[in-house]
């Protein structure tokens, strides 16, 4: 979603701190049980959406307040491209298989735009 006060956004976004490694889990488990799936003859779940998970890390010193580390890992996990003709999908979920190959393609577009931009020292690229 995009808007004029808050720029682009993700609805229903949480930012959840968690102690543990099992609450980790639990949440990633949670994350992907509200995946959109459905079934296709090439694959039985095939994913209908995207997934992304920022881990954001901060370990302390108990011993020295001043000595943090700081780490961010993105995970990352994209619906897979299906060709229509193979899925023998059909309706919505013919529908969907285009939307993702649309935004696969889109996403491929980004990447290629910045990685150019990185290459050639420009930072005016139109994305």
């Amino acid at each position: 979603r995009e808007s004029k006060g808050m720029g682009v956004y993700v609805k229903d976004l949480q930012e959840i701190v968690v102690e543990d490694s099992e609450k980790l889990q639990k949440l990633i488990d949670q994350g992907f049980d509200h995946r959109a799936t459905a079934a296709t003859q090439m694959n039985a779940t095939s994913s209908r959406s995207h997934c992304l998970f920022i881990i954001k890390m901060h370990q302390k010193d108990e011993t020295n307040a001043s000595n943090c580390n700081f780490a961010k890992i993105n995970l990352v996990d994209l619906a897979g491209s299906e060709r229509a003709s193979r899925t023998g999908a059909q309706g919505d979920t013919l529908k969907e298989g285009a939307n993702i190959n649309k935004s696969l393609s889109s996403l491929g577009n980004v990447i290629n735009a910045l990685s150019k931009a990185a290459s050639s020292g420009s930072k005016k690229v139109f994305i």
